[in-house]
């Protein structure tokens, strides 16, 4: 195996010149040092650290650059009766750049928060007694479907003037033409200023044009213009020199110099930056506000086969000609006011919840950061689309497809920022809470492209690297892995995943039908289930194949043929078979509610010979054991067998006739899962194992079942909650929040997994997004 994966590598990275999928050669290092990020929903994203730097960028739709671009700041200068007191680059880096500029501001006088979409950066200027806030905003605003697209900003400064006098004071905003990679030495990228007025509402700034190949890209910078505020900036300099003449122009009053015309283009292996300044006085033991906006106008993207270009969501309401970012900064500026009290209107309820543990609130909100810089992509369908130009022939078969798409657009994220495949489907399955409870109609919307994908195939054949066998890359009425990969075409190639053929693996139909109840349960949109109901039948009857003895439950194929894709199981087995009779009794629930009562006869009677056949085969007594097959690591307990109890209980499918397991089993299963995964294991500080032996040591049989799913853990944590064991289930969770966000520091990155012994992986990932439904549990 590690030879084919080493063969396919070098093919891909040294021949083709392409990234890996998934570069188990290359892993992303950790750095414990972001923060919450910029932007909306699908219009790329600019991370920040929690000490200033802007330091993650995501514009090209799935593809990282992890750049601190130093040149990238906010500098405070304070004048008092006309002279500048106080000068200083709000940063505690001393580069070997702009040598010209005061760095190397002290750490102990800044303080950071964050929850997400929010931040808040205090600095307490040293021996000036003036305070700043830096309050910086994103739009990422719940059941939004147009601000929420937004590529924008906003940086609110609020100025607090502790002296006995008026101070004059500037925040400089600084920022290079780029992302810190070779392009921005390409040459032909220029600066100009701008300003823009609408409604009486004036912005001014400086438009920063990036003038790649592919996927060119305006940045703008800017501040809001209004009484006692006034905007200055500086059209153009060299970030890789001194930046002296910045500086001193600044230094001298406060000011700066506000040059007309556009700069001439870069040179071959020049770089160029610019700065806005907005400066007011705050008079003594006042409070005055400055607000700066950042915007990145990247309307038409290519995926990295070029073979098509796609158009963003934002550009529906300021077009697609490459020049919105003028009017998108007046937007952010005048609008931010807005977007804070809906936000604020959605959080107060949980913040002000006092029966909620705080790590608890923080955890949920600051994991949504997933939802925009998760290499996540919404585009526009173009206006002549039809169905067949998107599924082919299979698309015409879908009566709401096209107003959906045409509505609400394409929607993608990855499996993670080094797990480089869109919209991984079994991992979406507990990721989709956040989607159906947030933004409910991307979740419908990412239903349609997976079920039109379904009843497709793809003849072409392909060798997978754990089997080594060569198989077709996508088979009729089956899900798919994943649609895609960004450094291909997603949505025309799907099925990017090849460590194994997905065609056999057991979850990927399940999830399907799960998600199509439940996401009408949560929305009672009835169009939907009909366009869905189709589908499910065929995926289903697709799915019978693996109950090979016809006792109304399907085995296991003696492979990793799940998302524990390292995890062998043989047999019918507690985390597939719980997951098929959920699926089954939700068939019948569907079938019901469509008044088709052959289906639901037909699925009723698999339900009553599936249920006593799971429970005669994995029941002990205690708990399900992991399958039946009779192995050493049979008995092994699962943190996730109640992943079909987990969906059945958040659609209120769990008691009276759908009570497909008995309350008193799956109880116990989770009483034993707190014992034994939770705080069995590191002390009950780590969430929980995947895998653990009834004498209470890990499960080493594959290198899966000795990691902790952070996913896995808070969606564990909402089964408990479901069944009323509440306490259990925050104690659950807290361990993973702990050690992620706080003793691994891993803010802003929430890996899929780690082991005991400071070992993780795949940094910044989908699942915990399922955090998401331990909210829809307590609600």
């Amino acid at each position: 195996i590690p030879c084919r994966y080493f063969r396919w590598w070098y093919k891909k990275t040294c021949i083709d010149k392409k990234f890996a999928f998934i570069d188990l050669l290359r892993a992303v290092p950790l750095q414990q040092i972001y923060g919450c990020p910029l932007g909306g929903i699908g219009g790329g994203t600019i991370t920040r650290s929690w000490r200033g730097e802007f330091c993650r960028w995501q514009l090209n739709p799935g593809i990282y650059h992890y750049e601190t671009v130093i040149t990238n700041q906010f500098t405070v200068c304070l004048r008092c009766k006309g002279q500048t007191v106080y000068q200083q680059v709000l940063s505690v880096e001393r580069p070997n750049t702009l040598q010209g500029w005061n760095w190397g501001y002290c750490g102990r006088y800044a303080f950071y928060h964050a929850l997400y979409p929010r931040a808040w950066m205090v600095y307490e200027l040293p021996g000036q007694n003036v305070v700043l806030t830096c309050r910086q905003v994103s739009p990422v605003i719940p059941h939004d479907y147009k601000d929420s697209s937004l590529p924008v900003g906003v940086f609110i400064w609020e100025v607090e003037n502790g002296r006995d006098e008026d101070v004059d004071v500037s925040i400089m905003f600084s920022l290079q033409n780029g992302t810190g990679t070779k392009e921005d030495r390409s040459g032909g990228h220029w600066n100009e200023p701008f300003s823009f007025e609408k409604e009486g509402e004036r912005v001014a700034g400086v438009l920063l044009h990036h003038c790649t190949h592919v996927n060119p890209c305006t940045f703008a910078i800017s501040a809001r213009e209004k009484a006692g505020t006034g905007v200055t900036h500086f059209t153009a300099f060299n970030p890789a020199g001194s930046g002296r003449e910045v500086w001193q122009d600044l230094l001298q009053d406060g000011r700066l110099d506000s040059p007309t015309g556009k700069s001439n283009l870069t040179e071959e292996e020049e770089v160029t930056a610019a700065a806005v300044c907005a400066s007011c006085r705050v008079p003594a033991r006042g409070h005055r506000t400055l607000e700066l906006a950042l915007a990145w106008d990247m309307p038409s993207v290519r995926f990295g086969s070029k073979e098509k270009l796609h158009v963003r969501r934002y550009t529906r309401f300021f077009g697609s000609g490459g020049d919105a970012a003028p009017a998108l900064s007046h937007h952010a500026l005048t609008h931010y006011e807005e977007w804070e009290r809906k936000i604020e209107a959605w959080q107060k309820p949980v913040l002000e919840n006092s029966q909620l543990p705080s790590w608890y609130k923080s955890a949920l909100f600051n994991e949504l950061y997933f939802m925009t810089d998760g290499g996540t992509i919404w585009v526009e369908l173009p206006p002549d689309c039809c169905a067949e130009d998107l599924h082919g022939p299979a698309g015409a078969g879908f009566s709401h497809l096209l107003p959906v798409l045409r509505e609400y657009g394409r929607f993608a994220y990855l499996e993670g920022q080094e797990y480089r495949m869109y919209n991984t489907y079994d991992v979406h399955f507990y990721a989709s809470f956040a989607l159906i409870m947030l933004w409910p109609k991307l979740q419908i919307s990412l239903q349609y492209d997976i079920a039109a994908i379904v009843v497709k195939e793809d003849m072409q054949l392909r060798q997978y690297l754990m089997s080594g066998q060569t198989a077709q890359v996508k088979l009729k009425n089956v899900v798919p892995h994943d649609v895609g990969d960004p450094d291909d075409e997603p949505w025309q190639r799907v099925n990017a995943y090849l460590i194994h053929n997905t065609a056999n693996w057991k979850d990927l139909n399940l999830k399907f039908v799960l998600q199509v109840y439940r996401d009408y349960y949560l929305t009672r949109d009835s169009l939907y289930l009909r366009d869905m109901w189709p589908v499910c039948q065929v995926v289903m009857e697709s799915e019978m194949k693996f109950d090979t003895d016809n006792d109304g439950l399907i085995e296991n194929s003696g492979f990793a043929d799940q998302t524990y894709d390292a995890w062998v199981v043989n047999g019918p087995s507690a985390y597939c078979g719980g997951l098929w009779l959920a699926a089954v009794c939700m068939m019948c629930k569907m079938a019901e509610v469509l008044g088709d009562a052959q289906i639901r006869q037909k699925y009723m009677d698999i339900l009553s010979k599936g249920k006593e056949a799971f429970e005669r085969m994995l029941w002990n007594g205690k708990y399900y054991n992991y399958d039946s097959s009779g192995r050493d690591t049979s008995s092994s307990i699962m943190s996730d067998q109640c992943a079909g109890q987990w969906f059945l209980g958040a659609c209120a499918l769990d008691q009276g006739e759908f009570e497909v397991f008995p309350k008193s089993h799956v109880v116990s299963a989770l009483k034993t899962i707190f014992e034994k995964n939770v705080m069995s294991f590191a002390g009950g500080t780590m969430g929980a194992v995947n895998g653990m032996t009834p004498d209470g040591v890990p499960d080493t049989s594959s290198v899966q079942s000795n990691e902790v799913w952070i996913g896995v853990v808070y969606a564990l944590a909402a089964t408990m909650i479901q069944e009323g064991l509440v306490e259990e289930g925050f104690r659950t969770a807290e361990g993973c929040y702990r050690m992620v966000w706080e003793r691994l520091g891993m803010a802003f990155q929430t890996p899929e997994a780690y082991r005991e012994k400071k070992v993780y992986r795949s940094l910044a990932y989908m699942r915990p997004l399922s955090i998401w439904s331990m909210q829809l549990a307590l609600e």
